[in-house]
């Protein structure tokens, strides 16, 4: 059995390879906040626990790579940004492996907000298509919090498949 500390983090690649540009940046950004000996942030990231994937890798290879980082994980962190497409790439394909086959709760961060209160017109028009199924599902499986260090960091450290908690609704915001 894996030891399951780890946060998976999930975007829309957009099919950027550079860093700086598409949701990729974020990721980036939550590194950043760990990184900094001056900023209050810590997680352990599941991304680092396997060995690294190449472009060139096989769709079979890959899946299982995150597979195996699924299985070493707590939860996931699904950042959502105006950019992130619908159906594109292996995002939904991600979140409904972290829900259906290792019961994952999914921490749904967006980008531009300071705090989420609801979730909006404009969060429904940006979730991709697995977190808007579950959305509707009301599967109790997402939580809704804005991509900011504090919010991320108080969902990261409350919602876990070890000891099976999760958001109390589809809604719950931090």
């Amino acid at each position: 059995m894996a030891y399951r500390n780890g946060t998976y983090v999930a975007f829309d690649g957009e099919g950027e390879q550079n860093p700086t540009k598409g949701d990729l940046r974020y990721l980036g950004v939550l590194r950043a906040w760990q990184e900094n000996d001056n900023i209050d942030f810590n997680y352990v990231d599941s991304h680092k626990k396997t060995y690294q994937v190449r472009d060139t890798s096989s769709e079979a290879t890959l899946k299982a790579r995150l597979r195996e980082r699924m299985a070493n994980s707590k939860n996931m962190l699904v950042v959502v940004s105006p950019d992130t497409n619908y159906d594109r790439g292996l995002l939904n394909w991600e979140v409904e492996t972290a829900i259906n086959d290792f019961n994952l709760p999914v921490i749904v961060a967006y980008t531009g907000y300071g705090k989420i209160r609801s979730v909006d017109k404009d969060m429904l028009d940006r979730m991709p298509k697995s977190i808007y199924n579950e959305y509707t599902k009301c599967s109790g499986k997402l939580c809704h919090v804005a991509f900011t260090k504090d919010e991320v960091k108080k969902a990261i450290a409350k919602y876990s498949v070890v000891g099976n908690i999760y958001p109390a609704s589809n809604v719950e915001t931090i």
